[in-house]
């Protein structure tokens, strides 16, 4: 797939949105390495959970690593760049899913640390922090552990 710019303009690329995408294949071969068993490097989930509270979530990364979390997009997100995002205007434009790798604090403000999927022109060359409790984050982080 050619690189896209997501919510954002970057001189040689164009929109991800005017991007022709087809499906992947689903094989049973990795074609950078055929050395590598399909049956035995495949991993199945066997839990999922939500985590509830700031410091059961922090303690959720520090001991198993990444978390899937999502939260409410505003149109003021789309323009984010640096700093601690906080929702301060427009309207909700829906949810998204984003990873969450930590936490820290900013200028007095408590934030999650996060990277989004639309690639590293946009915010911080693809990561974000955002004001915890922010449009929802805190209710929507969850988890699991492999087979």
């Amino acid at each position: 797939m050619q690189g896209c710019a997501h919510h954002v303009t970057v001189e040689g690329m164009i929109p991800c949105g005017d991007v022709t995408t087809n499906p992947p294949v689903c094989g049973t071969t990795c074609p950078s390495n055929t050395s590598l068993d399909y049956a035995t490097e495949k991993v199945k989930g066997a839990s999922a959970y939500g985590i509830k509270g700031v410091e059961a979530i922090k303690q959720e990364i520090y001991a198993h690593g990444t978390i899937t979390a999502a939260f409410t997009v505003y149109e003021d997100f789309l323009t984010y760049s640096s700093g601690v995002y906080q929702h301060l205007t427009g309207a909700a434009e829906g949810g998204h899913a984003i990873k969450c790798i930590g936490w820290g604090v900013e200028n007095g403000q408590d934030y999650w640390l996060c990277v989004n999927s639309w690639n590293n022109t946009w915010g911080d060359q693809g990561t974000f922090k955002i004001l915890m409790g922010d449009c929802g984050i805190n209710d929507q982080m969850h988890a699991g552990m492999a087979m």
